[in-house]
């Protein structure tokens, strides 16, 4: 679905169509070459990369196979509690294995940070991060994802995966969400 469907919702669009296909061709090539004669595992982060997945798989070349987690952090309110809760747990076992972490978004980088110790707490050969988006001016810990789609500024992004109340996922482009939506 366009953005301009969405109406006033929309402050501004940051990335169209467009741009997001042509960089994950880009991203997918190069996960190609660095991975070249090697099993992938890409595991995905329900619910925001289930469309960054669906279409970054379809642009790689390499031999790959997926599985799925969800994780939430939990607290009072708006406020999370650093306290991380596996929702669903990967089936797939990583001992050996080349893991490539697909993920929507990298704001704080907390509940990343959590999820790349965990895996590689089970075994594999490597842990790496390809993240669709990265808020640098948001990032509370040392994280260095591999793969890095677009940086974008510290704002309240909607749309291709990311919600808003479960809302918007389903935009063809990322924007800008106005904050009078969610209430600033």
């Amino acid at each position: 679905m366009k953005t301009d469907h969405f109406g006033k919702d929309i402050a501004t669009v940051l990335l169209t169509e467009e741009q997001i296909q042509r960089r994950l061709v880009e991203v997918a090539a190069q996960v190609d070459e660095d991975y070249a004669d090697r099993d992938i595992l890409l595991v995905g982060v329900l619910k925001g990369a289930v469309v960054v997945m669906a279409d970054f798989i379809r642009c790689l070349e390499s031999h790959v196979t997926m599985d799925w987690m969800a994780i939430s952090t939990y607290g009072s309110g708006t406020k999370s509690s650093g306290v991380v809760r596996i929702l669903k747990d990967l089936d797939t076992d990583l001992d050996g294995r080349d893991v490539l972490i697909v993920e929507d978004i990298l704001d704080t980088g907390l509940t990343l940070s959590w999820l790349i110790e965990n895996l590689r707490s089970r075994g594999p050969a490597s842990v790496e991060v390809f993240t669709f988006l990265r808020k640098p001016d948001a990032v509370q810990v040392e994280l260095d994802p591999k793969y890095v789609g677009f940086d974008i500024p510290n704002e309240f992004v909607v749309g291709y995966g990311l919600d808003y109340a479960e809302h918007y996922r389903n935009m063809r482009e990322v924007g800008v969400l106005e904050p009078s939506v969610y209430g600033r």
